[in-house]
């Protein structure tokens, strides 16, 4: 069921957000705080295609295990870290910010996804 005309299913909202969990789990947190640049980030777009294109053909308790077994692979690893690389900084590309605040910006992000799926349901 798209949540709205002319956008995704529920099904593909959700499934996107696995790739970009994995992402965050493999390139990201274990490059955070080592003075070696991150790797480059995927082509979001591309990202996004498969990750819907996938989506489709999954039932839905695959796409909701999925989900469920990544974001808990992710906490994990957030859980693993330790307190004060929190507030330290952090270079993505151009850009400066604190770990937390890396963070802010994808629960923003879910939270939007997930207020979508709220309305619809």
């Amino acid at each position: 069921m798209p949540i709205k005309e002319g956008k995704w299913t529920i099904a593909e909202v959700i499934g996107h957000l696995i790739p970009w969990d994995e992402f965050i789990v493999n390139d990201r947190v274990p490059y955070f705080f080592k003075n070696n640049e991150l790797p480059k980030g995927p082509d979001a777009q591309a990202v996004n295609d498969q990750a819907a294109s996938e989506s489709r053909i999954r039932t839905k308790e695959e796409t909701i295990d999925r989900f469920a077994a990544t974001r808990q692979t992710l906490l994990t690893a957030l859980d693993e870290m330790d307190d004060h690389l929190w507030s330290k900084e952090l270079i993505i590309g151009k850009s400066t910010l604190s770990l937390a605040a890396y963070f802010q910006g994808m629960v923003e992000h879910d939270n939007h996804h997930f207020e979508q799926i709220k309305k619809v349901i």
